[in-house]
């Protein structure tokens, strides 16, 4: 079966989308990190780390979650957030 060219457009945007959502996540883990003061944790490791000591959720169950629902935890407090401009150059 061949795809449309909209459709091949619209499955490179939806994981485009994926792919800017996860970068967006690393560049707040190491903001998280520097304000938090952590010395091992960077990225989306201080996103999980933080999530554990915050929420005394498992380490299991904080790996296992999707972006989205990363995202969807941290809403409230990245809604102030703003990665830093070289950063954001790209889009």
């Amino acid at each position: 079966m061949e795809y449309s060219k909209e459709k091949y457009r619209a499955l490179k945007q939806k994981y485009a989308l994926k792919g800017d959502t996860a970068y967006f996540l690393e560049l707040y883990g190491h903001f998280l990190a520097e304000r938090e003061g952590y010395k091992e944790m960077d990225g989306i490791d201080a996103i999980y780390y933080y999530l554990v000591q915050k929420h005394h959720w498992l380490p299991r169950d904080v790996r296992t979650m999707s972006t989205e629902d990363l995202c969807f935890v941290l809403a409230e407090e990245m809604a102030n957030w703003k990665a830093p401009k070289a950063a954001r150059e790209n889009f």
